[in-house]
């Protein structure tokens, strides 16, 4: 392991992606403790003490939102964007020209999506700052301490330009870094909150308020959840292909026969970060819009973070979105195309559009099982904070995405080092690209 690792530096191309993708995520942790003009953190952080679904949040965005730092929004404006134009693509011709325009198409969606981020931060932060300058200690000093009328403008400007500045950065490590710059600025976030919910837990037990048995029981079923994020992220089915033998001249070509690898859970955590954005959506408009008594009442009611219907809700979008992107990323008339191009063909399956109905038709079986899974453990922090009380890193949700989006990160890695014939992280080859 050590060896593989002086391997990672060895590669000039590897070793300047890491260092630039560890330089940015650095630029956005230092973003991320750099305050909000007028307004007091520490008022704001005793105020949303108790609060979960601000909690949760906060996760999301490394604990800028409690500290009202320029990032307090975090990159889910960016997310909530994408969603949107993702959605629309199903139904608008003119986007799913774009989508199928290659190159230049997604360029152009890019563009929109950028578009559409500025307006939705703006929207967010507009009711975010309206928020805030309600918030009071418990001996009434307010925590924003200049007028509401410089406040807000202020405050949207300073989100919305802080927004957009992680969505540059998320995009700039796509390009130039390693792994998928979104999903690591939400696993960096969630990580660097990591220390302070171990010394947190550490207190309790030492204090007394957390039976050690219990943290004890907590960090093996922590442990368990992983392993069993990691064995279900992995998992794949295995549909056989056989090419048939060519004879050119003297020689002998194809005749093989290997396997088309189908993995359980093509869409990785982005399901999760889709759905826990769109849950955040009806709290931000309750937020912008007090007076409106029906989204009031749906938040009071069908979303409060922990109930029954929210974990219901919760769980039919994460199964939703599963399938949505597993649909966009995973083409079966494609994959059927190339292989009837190239002679293959599946045992018993005649090529062309049988392949392909009978490639969806196992895709739908096994994308089932591990949407529900992964919205079972994206509902667990609920369990855990009724039960236990236990710190929101603990939960499901931040697992998912440590887990999914450092196994992406490694699979990268790895195929950097196999393609320039080192050995990879693990020598036997089990981590590998779901196109392998």
């Amino acid at each position: 392991m050590l060896e593989t690792f002086r391997s990672v530096f060895k590669v000039e191309e590897l070793r300047k992606r890491i260092f630039y993708t560890l330089g940015l995520l650095v630029v956005y942790r230092i973003g991320g403790h750099i305050p909000t003009p007028g307004i007091d953190g520490s008022i704001l952080a005793a105020a949303l003490g108790n609060n979960s679904i601000f909690g949760l949040f906060d996760l999301f965005v490394g604990g800028a939102f409690r500290k009202a730092t320029i990032f307090a929004m975090g990159i889910m404006p960016y997310i909530s964007a994408s969603i949107m134009l993702q959605l629309l693509g199903a139904v608008i011709p003119y986007l799913q020209r774009l989508q199928r325009e290659g190159e230049e198409g997604r360029r152009k969606i890019t563009q929109y999506t950028r578009y559409l981020t500025v307006l939705i931060a703006a929207l967010q932060a507009w009711g975010t700052a309206g928020f805030l300058a309600t918030i009071k200690s418990a001996s009434g000093v307010p925590a924003v301490h200049m007028s509401t009328a410089a406040f807000i403008p202020l405050t949207i400007l300073t989100f919305t330009s802080g927004t957009i500045f992680i969505m540059w950065l998320g995009e700039q490590i796509t390009e130039r870094g390693i792994g998928n710059g979104i999903s690591l600025i939400i696993f960096i976030g969630i990580i660097a909150r990591f220390p302070d919910a171990v010394i947190q837990e550490v207190q309790m037990v030492l204090l007394g308020s957390r039976d050690f048995i219990v943290s004890l029981m907590m960090g093996v079923m922590m442990i368990g959840v992983i392993m069993a994020v990691i064995l279900v992220t992995r998992a794949q089915r295995k549909v056989p292909v056989q090419y048939p033998r060519k004879v050119v001249g003297r020689r002998v070509f194809g005749g093989a026969t290997t396997h088309l690898p189908l993995s359980v859970n093509s869409a990785g955590v982005i399901p999760i970060i889709f759905a826990q954005s769109i849950m955040f959506l009806p709290s931000t408009v309750a937020q912008l819009f007090p007076n409106i008594e029906w989204i009031q009442n749906l938040v009071a009611v069908w979303l409060v973070p922990g109930g029954l219907w929210y974990s219901i809700i919760y769980s039919l979008i994460i199964i939703f979105f599963a399938y949505f992107y597993t649909a966009i990323v995973f083409n079966p008339m494609d994959i059927a195309d190339n292989m009837r191009k190239n002679g293959g063909y599946i045992p018993g399956i005649r090529p062309g559009k049988n392949t392909a109905q009978y490639i969806e038709k196992i895709l739908t079986r096994i994308t089932l099982p591990g949407a529900i899974f992964f919205a079972a453990i994206a509902v667990l922090p609920w369990v855990l904070i009724g039960k236990f009380n236990v710190n929101f890193f603990f939960g499901g949700t931040g697992l998912l995405i440590v887990v999914g989006v450092a196994l992406d990160t490694l699979q990268q890695i790895e195929s950097h080092l196999l393609m320039r014939h080192y050995d990879g992280f693990m020598k036997k080859g089990k981590i590998r690209g779901r196109s392998m």
